[in-house]
């Protein structure tokens, strides 16, 4: 099992790399049709990646340092969202990989 130092690690290295990429991505008002909060379930909450892949994430998992760190650094790439978009600096294939560990850190 990866310890979340480790994911943190790869999470920045991986926000380098595609930084390099691709320049500051923005969603243009058509993909901010639905509002994110009514689309999501309850006791969940929704976050885009930089491909604009949707993953709805219980609110259980901003208690994990993990998830807080990738928020951290999703506010420093994007900024505070005035659009109520949580959009996290990463590709859908690395949030895919790293949600698995997320519960393990909650138990």
């Amino acid at each position: 099992m990866i310890n979340a130092k480790r994911l943190i690690e790869l999470a920045r290295k991986q926000q380098k790399t595609a930084a390099i990429k691709r320049r500051r991505i923005s969603f243009t008002k058509s993909n901010t049709n639905a509002d994110p909060v009514a689309t999501s379930s309850k006791g969940h909450f929704t976050v885009y990646t930089t491909d604009k892949k949707r993953f709805v994430v219980p609110l259980k998992y901003l208690n994990t340092n993990l998830f807080r760190e990738l928020l951290k650094m999703s506010e420093e790439e994007f900024g505070i969202p005035v659009d109520g978009l949580i959009t996290l600096p990463y590709d859908s294939t690395f949030l895919e990989y790293i949600m698995p560990f997320i519960p393990r850190m909650c138990a």
